[in-house]
């Protein structure tokens, strides 16, 4: 019933399986890659001819995890998967990015990859299988695409890079100093086509070599995939490349001289109309056939890249007149909202974030629901890119696949530099609006939350920056690096090589590559350029710092104190109803973990004060030979019951309560009568011995007591 196709081999520590013929028949290509324990299955499939009038290449791709993979319910009300997790969506992004420039040129085709990750045995991140299983069924499906792709995950632990490390490795990087990266790389057999990384300060040769050991990793996957085609393969899809040479020589010859003239202009809103203006002229001068030829923006874009990029590499001179290696003219600030916690505006040319800090308790943490477990982080960066920063129109809904793209990135790039939650017990929320965009609006954000959270007085290690790295690469070999790239530039160049970092060391890089042949010179060129770059935009940076406040006033207080663990069940009382009070007298927030770490917060330092002497009486002990002041709560007649430390109570003897013989307890005491008591210690059963008439009920100080009298 099933002819099956099945290919194995050893990668690293454990077994990668690709297997298809047996599930999801129907669809062009359907591959289930295996890595240890973790399956994730792949399905391609695409129209056999593309919708009239279409010019743009609509490639979808999914990656849903769905929780019986791990054996887990869904949290929540309705206990089904709902809309992606940022998880999803960036892995979703992770996998588009390698494979969209590998299609075919011109292909219009409409294509849908969906990969479900069907087992996860908690050790093997599902992400590189994904990439693998949706590389082998594009491969095998027919339609044009110029691959297979293989992908890997690389860490680095003592000066050695690791692959595929484990995913309890991974989490949470920044808790594990040893554990320095978290790199991923997808790419052909002879060219990296994308990088993504989370790093802890690596040199430039140091993240060199993490991409090039992982090309070299990623090899062996290729040509498994590779072996699985040669049996599995469907007959390649007929499609011709559309051939509009014509068409392109008219648009050049009716719009090249107007179009030159438009990007000459440096202001970007001038240069954007300008080229609108051009476009429409191009087509008054086309013919009626001509206008509806489908690849009519193809050519226009033909048309504009051949002017950006010739005069780029020709004269090295930038559509906006920099030279390739100049950052535009950058301007900071901070402190300039007066109720929020930190906030800073960095204005780099024609792209500009207005970056937020907020400062929150541990109840502010976030709660990820993933298939490995539930965890929480308290360092959270939102980007939003709303529509008049370019100076559109448009709807605005809830945040799309890049808003979480960039901020991720951005999130990445800072979190190698905040300190320990030990040293700062704070949940930071970074939250970036762009305000204007021309280019590398998530570098901003970088350079503006590292100023942000300065601003609200977060120890940072150091300042972080970034910078978004082009690359113009032509057919004869020749290339320029452009430093800073601009919107355009990134639209019609051929890389986009995004670097941060501090003056000691990348803390993130993000590479996509539109063409292969990125060789390793190119990309060690471009991390050295980089780095002067960087290094600028850090000074820069610094000069806006000497005006950073202090700890904000309007921002909580955390003190944190450590309890015993066999002491938490009493601070928090049955049903929390001695947490409760505290919370409630204090007027502070209290939060305690089941490692017995106390976070009391409140931007008063009596509420704080208080509510840690609440608690500190509850687990502190008693010091014998100490004096305290306490309560009379019960009179019997061989003596009286005093409470004196939290909930503690000890027996002060009749004899112990005057220098003189008493007929009762109730000849001098009185039931709520505050008195002051001496601890003797305690007697065979564990029971307090008090005495008042060692001390002075009115000083407190003791006082030497007559022998002859006891």
């Amino acid at each position: 019933m099933f002819t099956e196709t099945k290919k194995s081999m050893q990668w690293g520590e454990e077994t990668l399986t690709l297997e298809t013929g047996k599930v999801a028949r129907q669809a062009d290509g359907t591959v289930i890659a295996t890595l240890g324990e973790t399956s994730v299955m792949a399905n391609v499939t695409f129209a056999k001819a593309p919708k009239p009038g279409q010019d743009f290449f609509p490639l979808t791709v999914h990656y849903q995890e769905k929780y019986y993979a791990a054996g887990k319910v869904p949290g929540g009300f309705f206990k089904r998967e709902a809309r992606p997790t940022e998880k999803e969506t960036l892995t979703a992004r992770l996998i588009d990015r390698p494979i969209r420039p590998l299609f075919v040129e011109g292909f219009k085709h409409e294509v849908l990859v969906m990969c479900t990750v069907l087992s996860h045995d908690l050790v093997n991140d599902p992400d590189m299988v994904a990439m693998i299983a949706a590389s082998a069924a594009l491969t095998i499906s027919g339609v044009p695409f110029m691959g297979p792709i293989g992908a890997a995950r690389v860490g680095f632990v003592d000066g050695e890079y690791i692959l595929n490390p484990e995913i309890d490795d991974m989490d949470e990087l920044r808790t594990k100093p040893d554990q320095r990266l978290d790199l991923v790389v997808a790419g052909t057999k002879d060219a990296v086509m994308m990088v993504e990384s989370e790093a802890y300060e690596l040199t430039e040769a140091e993240m060199l070599g993490a991409v090039k050991f992982a090309h070299e990793a990623i090899q062996p996957v290729i040509d498994l995939i590779i072996d699985l085609a040669e049996d599995a393969a469907k007959e390649p899809f007929d499609y011709q490349a559309p051939d509009y040479s014509e068409l392109f020589a008219a648009v050049k010859a009716a719009g090249e001289t107007q179009m030159r003239a438009a990007f000459a202009l440096t202001d970007k809103q001038e240069r954007t109309t300008a080229v609108a203006a051009a476009r429409e002229a191009i087509k008054e001068a086309l013919t009626e056939e001509q206008l509806e030829d489908a690849n009519l923006g193809s050519a226009m874009k033909k048309l504009e890249a051949s002017i950006l990029r010739g005069d780029v590499v020709k004269g090295g001179k930038r559509i906006d007149g920099r030279d390739t290696t100049t950052v535009r003219a950058i301007e900071s600030q901070v402190g300039l909202l007066p109720r929020t916690h930190g906030s800073a505006l960095f204005t780099r040319g024609e792209t500009q974030g207005l970056v937020v800090t907020t400062l929150g308790t541990g109840d502010d943490e976030q709660i990820i629901d993933a298939l490995h477990g539930n965890f929480r982080s308290n360092f959270l960066l939102h980007y939003n890119f709303p529509p008049y920063s370019v100076g559109e129109v448009g709807r605005v809904g809830s945040p799309g696949r890049r808003e979480i793209g960039h901020g991720k990135l951005a999130w990445r790039a800072l979190q190698a530099v905040l300190p320990a939650a030990t040293d700062f017990p704070y949940t930071i929320r970074v939250v970036s609006e762009i305000t204007e965009s021309n280019g590398s609006s998530s570098m901003a954000s970088v350079c503006g939350g590292s100023l942000s959270m300065m601003d609200a007085g977060v120890p940072l290690k150091s300042a972080v920056a970034g910078v978004a790295m082009g690359l113009i690469l032509e057919d004869d070999g020749d290339y320029a690096i452009l430093t800073d790239i601009l919107g355009d530039e990134d639209h019609l160049g051929d890389m986009d090589f995004k670097v941060a970092g501090t003056e000691n060391g990348i803390t993130s890089l993000q590479m996509d590559i539109k063409v292969a042949g990125i060789t390793p010179e190119i990309m060690e060129k471009a991390l050295a350029q980089a780095k002067d770059g960087r290094m600028h935009i850090l000074a820069e940076m610094n000069k806006a710092l000497s005006g950073a406040s202090d700890f904000s006033v309007h921002a909580p207080r955390i003190e944190t104190m450590n309890i015993p663990t066999d002491k938490i069940r009493e601070v928090i009382g049955s049903g929390g109803k001695v947490i409760r009070e505290i919370v409630e007298v204090s007027g502070a927030k209290v939060d305690i973990n089941d490692e017995g770490v106390i976070k009391i917060a409140s931007p008063n330092g009596e509420s704080i004060q208080k509510a840690y002497d609440m608690i500190h009486s509850i687990v502190a002990e008693p010091e014998e030979g100490a004096v305290y002041t306490g309560k009379v709560v019960k009179i019997v007649d061989f003596g009286a019951f005093v409470n004196f430390f939290g909930k503690r109570d000890g027996l002060v003897h009749v004899s112990q309560i005057e220098n003189r013989r008493l007929n009762h307890p109730s000849d001098v005491l009185k039931e709520g009568q505050e008195v002051k008591v001496k601890l003797l210690g305690f007697d065979d059963r564990g029971k307090v011995r008090l005495s008042m008439k060692v001390v002075d009920q009115e000083t407190g100080a003791e006082v030497q007591t007559d022998k002859s009298t006891d």
